[in-house]
């Protein structure tokens, strides 16, 4: 039975993708980013054309045969209006609950099933923390989850998914998520926490990140976290290398939206691509000669010999080492090792420079195209990203992996179900 479900600080959308994937319903996305606004209406297009045998009206526009302008105008306004670019704050959630009444009324949808999201990560990342002057202490970012907790009270859904980085579980001394969890108590939820890794759900990336689902009180019922199978021994035999194989190679600046070849097993069997898929955003980023010739020394340090060592920045012969600090952040050039199971996690910075991201090739020495950095996240093919090549890149690194979300959203299914039928 399909979900009703609401997205908030949906980003590009890859927590809901998991959700429309198996069928249920986007009342509203809820996003204060342009790009990952237009991201969104255009994948609400391709599930509303996939929908209705139009597939083919989405394709055209992937072939740059049509704008997007044209693309939006064949779907119905009123399917594009559940996608809301809107700066969550206090003084505007009244306004915000109004327009997603009217897009509950528009669909003749009485209930919401699920509220899914999580508020911008940088206040509780332990990175970001490191590079605030003062531990980010005052940010406002800090206490968005009390706007969560408002559209729980207001719509009472049966169940949340909320998502966030580990830097949460320790960010203020754990006083952040103490503070959460009495809030989304008081708003009428039982809850728990796990940290969930997206290399057991199908994603070839070590992923880890903390998932608090909640579950609407009922009086005498012990709320149990929803079970959600791990499905990585299934994926074990694969490795990185299966992500890129069938894309032609590029030279720093460069791009070719041909595959080279065909899918990988890996590829189909995780849905990433498919037969009638249009390659998009294998695109990469220039890349100085000095940065190149850095490339080539940590792809070296993992491969020669098979010795797979990652590079140390001080390990650098002196003439490449221009940084200041050779203190931290020694490992700030890093190869997407292609022989291992899973990648380093993909995470937004990736938007600012690709050392981090090293493409596993010495004749090539460059960093990932955006469509790579979006496999490793597990995106499908036909999930095309507005904005520039920066605005897309800073989309996919804040995403949560589909393939994940794939997973939970048939727990908080499963669960539902099991509750309706008990």
């Amino acid at each position: 039975m399909p979900l009703t479900y609401i997205d908030i600080f949906a980003g590009a959308g890859g927590l809901s993708e998991g959700f429309v994937k198996n069928g249920h319903i986007p009342v509203a996305h809820v996003e204060m980013k342009r790009e990952a606004c237009l991201t969104l209406k255009t994948r609400t297009c391709y599930y509303y054309l996939r929908e209705n045998n139009r597939l083919d009206e989405y394709n055209q526009y992937l072939r740059n045969e049509i704008t997007r302008e044209d693309l939006y105008n064949r779907v119905p306004h009123e399917i594009l209006d559940t996608v809301i670019q809107e700066t969550m704050h206090e003084e505007g959630m009244e306004a915000l609950f109004n327009r997603i009444d009217t897009l509950m009324t528009i669909q003749n949808i009485s209930n919401i099933d699920v509220l899914v999201g999580g508020p911008p990560c940088q206040a509780y990342s332990l990175v970001g923390r490191a590079r605030s002057e003062n531990n980010m202490e005052g940010d406002a970012r800090n206490f968005l989850y009390q706007l969560y907790a408002d559209v729980l009270e207001h719509y009472h859904p049966r169940m949340f998914v909320f998502e966030n980085v580990l830097g949460l579980i320790s960010a203020n001394n754990g006083s952040y998520l103490a503070d959460m969890t009495e809030r989304f108590n008081q708003a009428g939820y039982d809850l728990d926490m796990r940290v969930l890794n997206a290399s057991n759900y199908g994603v070839l990336q070590n992923r880890r990140r903390v998932i608090l689902i909640g579950k609407l009180h009922e009086e005498g019922v012990q709320f149990e976290y929803p079970i959600i199978p791990e499905v990585g021994e299934i994926f074990n035999r694969y490795v990185v290398n299966d992500l890129f194989s069938d894309l032609p190679p590029l030279e720093p600046g460069g791009q070719n939206n041909h595959y080279a070849r065909n899918a990988t097993e890996y590829l189909i069997e995780s849905g990433i691509r498919n037969e009638n898929d249009i390659l998009t955003w294998h695109e990469v980023r220039p890349t100085r000669e000095q940065d190149r010739e850095i490339y080539r020394h940590a792809i070296r340090a993992w491969y020669q010999n098979d010795q797979r060592r990652r590079l140390r920045y001080t390990d650098l012969p002196e003439e490449l080492c221009t940084h200041q600090n050779r203190t931290a952040f020694l490992d700030r050039f890093k190869v997407v090792a292609g022989n291992i199971h899973t990648s380093q996690t993909m995470v937004a910075h990736i938007s600012k420079d690709g050392h981090y991201f090293i493409y596993p090739s010495l004749e090539q020495a460059r960093s990932l195209s955006v469509r790579e950095a979006a496999r490793i996240q597990s995106f499908p093919d036909n999930y095309y990203f507005e904005g520039g090549r920066t605005a897309a890149l800073l989309q996919i690194g804040n995403a949560v992996p589909p393939l994940m979300a794939s997973a939970i959203a048939n727990a908080v299914e499963d669960m539902l179900e099991g509750e309706k039928n008990g």
